[in-house]
């Protein structure tokens, strides 16, 4: 007895200081979820001390007495449920319902809803309008949108996309927001509103089955109980906090019950983890809902089937299926622990980071542990967000992506964990992160900015405190001037981060998810605007026949295009190019440099070409520059048809002249069509103009700008033998489409489109362009672009030189080779390199680069390496100074310099 006591009083006193995996001592009452009984008190005196928090109640006071004072059930026979049928069961036809049967259950269940996209001609009815407890066989009825004066017909469901979960969720919001009222003041006339709502839509989803898919098909491995995505089971979010914050009321007036409200939400959980996919965005949205679930039940002692509240937990935590990774498994996967990039395009990239960061936050809140130490690569991925940024502050938009900003809650949820663990460092820079991009951080933090009604803002999302001392960082402390992560295979080049003047380069490959067919593609930026941009998604999301068609095929895309064949499949795509070279090398914190490249190598495999692009920004002054492009493209076996070079840009006006200012007399064309075995998405480009000529040529893309500081995009391109070039409209960018401020309607004004087709192969007869972004206030800063013939003594014949002549007098030559391994010339440069650059000044150099190459002589200055390197020597007030990957001689002014490799620029002596 006496040790049985002793270890009772051991156990008591180390109860505290006991960490399970799931976090099960932790709390056993309710709430748990957002808060304990305990907070109550806290948040009454919020609401009676803050403004914004008595905003907030004042809010989700108003909108749920709007329906509570029109009886309990008023709000309920608006839910949409199989109220006569009562079906189990519910059939699909791959994305679109079919019908519903089976057994008539005992009481209603939750009727499915239209489709898997949310499209649909129908508008959704307000919940006024609505008749009260309607089924009908005829489907739904509402209002046609396609039709003049919009007239109500009646619609099959399977024409009403997400309209009957839309209706169930925002049903399920208010009763959410009624039920944590009830429980702040107990106001009967919550509780009861909330409960009819409650226990008729999950008793509901209890007696009612998974659907059903007739085909067989893949839907069958992504269907939920309320919708055809399990990841967007989004009710959950709001029946989770409404069962939690109404629990006693539950138990105390429906005790029976209770056992069935589990039993639902098991039956959800048990299918988010049967269904689903689970190497991308889905698997974590899936997690995050098994999660909410799982915290709102009890241990697992207390169930039958031994599944709880831990076992839920741990198989987030700790455990895989074949759909369901765990939280670990997955980062494992998707992140590059060098780069803290995601395997996915941008825009779902952000989705993931923000959903990690929430389960940092529901770990601190619920668990009390730190997710950031079982997967460390979490603060990584928060920090490297800033490196998808164009100048303008919003993000790159290659693959499924519509650019946006940065969401600002990543850093609020990471400031949160460290302050709750103590972890100083971490907590500083990331609230300089936060400071920086949301412009409001100070205010919201002490209350200042009106917080959205939401029960959350009392809880997960209320203002953090933040500390006064901690001034905001720059853009710079959080980019670099290259930046390349090869789990995405995509790259970035930056001469600054100047909204205005700073140019910069987005190239991508097609590796990860959510990815399109597009080569080796690229975005330029400049004045402003991603003015080279990627085309987006379509106007259906990736399951529209625009998307599979025009959007995510080559063509759509700043790239080349083999044969009007190449294509590889999209979404899930393992396409990458290898970088080659790159100068400054990938997230290395240097200053920005006045010249940069990179150099890629791609296998496009449906022609199975070989193709590389050199892509390099040259300043002509602090703030002006421009673009080097140069696209290399062959079959590897031969007999090469053509080569199709696409180029999109912003703009409602495009010109296309020779170089020289004459005309090409470019005439209507029935060319770059589907006709001759191509792909489909040429037949989606049209007002199709081309010219056959050799000669240089020079296009402009101008965008009018409402303050009259038009936008010009110039472009110099070489001249080759059989060469036809094409003016052409694309269909609109519709991954620009939502960027509120454009400088016109995106979605009117089809994109500007330059092609031009090299028949045979583009090897020898390379694809080689100069980009300069100007305005009216800032005009161009080349007077003229020339192409002088090019010596070599060996290799594929692929060199190429360019004169850009400025109008400050000063003059680069640049020259471009397909290997290093030979010595070419042109004037009076030579050089054994893929890529160099001379700029003289009356005459003398005055800046020399020399990318991946061994020599390089320009005029009176000599460079020799003795292995392959990168070399940027110029000339300022202080003297010359250099930088290099390897050690180095200099000959210049009858003095030889033996120098060694040096990252930052250092002072020739």
């Amino acid at each position: 007895m006496k040790k049985q006591l002793l270890s009772l009083v051991l156990i008591l006193f180390l109860l505290p200081f006991i960490e399970t995996v799931a976090g099960e001592l932790i709390n056993n009452s309710h709430p748990r979820y957002y808060t304990t009984e305990s907070g109550k008190k806290e948040t009454l005196n919020l609401i009676k001390k803050e403004k914004w928090a008595r905003d907030v109640f004042d809010g989700l006071t108003s909108r749920v007495e709007k329906y509570s004072s029109k009886g309990p059930e008023w709000l309920t026979s608006r839910l949409q449920m199989y109220w006569k049928s009562h079906s189990t069961d519910v059939y699909i036809k791959g994305e679109y319902y079919d019908h519903a049967g089976g057994e008539k259950a005992p009481a209603p269940t939750v009727m499915y809803t239209g489709a898997r996209s949310h499209a649909t001609i129908y508008r959704r009815p307000k919940l006024e309008d609505i008749t009260p407890y309607h089924e009908d066989t005829k489907g739904m009825y509402l209002a046609n949108t396609s039709l003049n004066g919009e007239p109500f017909e009646w619609a099959s469901i399977s024409k009403t996309g997400r309209i009957i979960e839309s209706i169930n969720n925002e049903i399920a919001g208010i009763a959410r927001d009624a039920a944590f009222l009830w429980w702040l003041t107990g106001k009967e006339e919550y509780a009861s509103m909330a409960a009819s709502v409650f226990d008729t839509y999950m008793t509901g989803i209890y007696y009612r089955n998974v659907p059903i898919d007739l085909n067989n098909g893949h839907q069958q491995t992504l269907v939920g109980m309320s919708s055809f995505e399990v990841i967007h089971e989004d009710i959950i979010k709001s029946l989770v906090p409404l069962y939690d914050f109404l629990y006693t009321y539950l138990s105390e007036t429906k005790p029976e019950k209770m056992d069935i409200y589990a039993s639902a939400f098991k039956k959800w959980a048990e299918n988010i983890i049967a269904n689903g996919v689970p190497h991308n965005n889905w698997n974590l949205m899936q997690a995050r809902f098994v999660m909410d679930i799982a915290l709102i039940l009890e241990d697992n002692s207390l169930y039958a089937d031994g599944k709880g509240r831990e076992y839920y937990i741990d198989y987030i935590i700790n455990r895989s299926s074949i759909r369901q990774w765990s939280l670990k498994q997955l980062a494992e996967y998707g992140y590059d622990s060098n780069t803290g990039i995601w395997a996915e395009c941008p825009g779902y990239s952000s989705v993931v980071v923000g959903d990690y960061a929430q389960f940092v936050s529901l770990f601190d809140r619920n668990l009390g542990r730190d997710l950031t130490k079982d997967i460390p690569v979490i603060s990584k991925a928060v920090s490297a967000m800033p490196q998808y940024l164009f100048p303008n502050m919003m993000q790159v938009g290659f693959g499924d992506t519509h650019p946006s900003y940065l969401r600002t809650d990543i850093f609020r949820y990471m400031i949160a964990n460290a302050q709750q663990h103590g972890k100083k460092d971490e907590e500083e820079h990331f609230t300089r992160m936060l400071k920086l991009f949301d412009p409001n951080a100070e205010k919201l933090s002490d209350g200042q900015v009106k917080m959205p009604v939401a029960v959350s803002s009392f809880f997960s999302d209320k203002p953090l405190k933040l500390n006064p001392k901690t001034k905001a960082g720059t853009i710079d402390d959080y980019v670099t001037p290259s930046f390349y992560s090869p789990n995405v295979s995509w790259l970035v080049q930056r001469n600054g981060m100047n909204r205005e003047n700073s140019l910069m380069i987005s190239l991508n490959g097609s590796d990860g998810n959510h990815m399109h067919a597009n080569g080796i593609s690229m975005e330029l930026y400049g004045k402003g605007y991603p003015l080279a941009p990627d085309a987006g998604i379509g106007t259906m999301g990736y399951s529209g026949l625009d998307y599979l068609e025009y959007y995510s095929q080559f063509p759509s895309h700043n790239t080349v295009c083999v044969d009007g064949i190449s294509s590889y499949p999209v979404m899930k795509s393992n396409h990458a190019f290898k970088l080659r070279n790159m100068y400054p090398a990938s997230a290395a914190k240097v200053p920005y440099q006045p010249v940069s490249y990179s150099e890629v190598y791609f296998r496009e495999p449906e022609s199975n070409s070989d193709q590389t692009r050199l892509n390099g920004i040259i300043n002509t002054s602090d703030s002006t520059g421009y673009y080097v492009d140069i696209f290399r493209s062959k079959k590897v076996e031969g007999g090469d048809k053509m080569h199709d070079y696409f180029y999109h840009n912003m703009g409602q006006v495009m010109t296309l002249k020779a170089a020289d200012g004459t005309d090409l007399n470019l005439q209507p064309t029935q060319e770059l069509a589907f006709a001759g075995a191509h792909l489909y998405a040429y037949s989606y480009i049209y007002d199709k103009k081309s010219a056959q000529t050799d000669k240089n040529i020079k296009a402009e893309y101008t965008i009018n700008m409402p303050d009259k500081n038009d936008i010009t995009m110039n472009m110099w391109m070489k001249g080759e033998k059989d060469r036809e070039v094409f003016s052409a409209l694309s269909p609109m960018t519709e991954g620009l489409s939502r960027i509120k401020g454009m400088p016109y309607d995106i979605k009117k004004q089809p994109t500007l489109t330059f092609v031009a087709r090299q028949k045979g192969e583009a090897w020898t007869h390379p694809f080689v362009s100069i980009f300069e972004p100007v305005t009216k206030s800032s005009p161009s800063a080349i007077s003229s672009v020339e192409y002088p013939s090019v010596k070599s003594e060996g290799g594929s014949g692929s060199n190429v030189a360019v004169k850009v002549n400025l109008k400050n007098g000063n003059c680069d030559l640049i020259l471009s080779s397909d290997a290093n391994s030979y010595l070419c010339s042109s004037e009076d440069a030579e050089t054994k390199s893929t890529y160099s650059i001379c700029r003289t000044k009356e005459g003398s150099p005055v800046l020399v680069f020399m990318g991946n190459g061994t020599y390089y002589k320009c005029g009176v200055m000599e460079i020799r390496a003795s292995v392959p390197g990168d070399v940027l020597v110029y000339l300022d007030k202080d003297g010359w100074k250099y930088t290099s990957t390897s050690d180095i001689e200099i000959m210049m002014l009858g003095k030889n310099y033996k120098l060694e490799k040096a990252t930052d620029f250092s002072i020739v002596k």
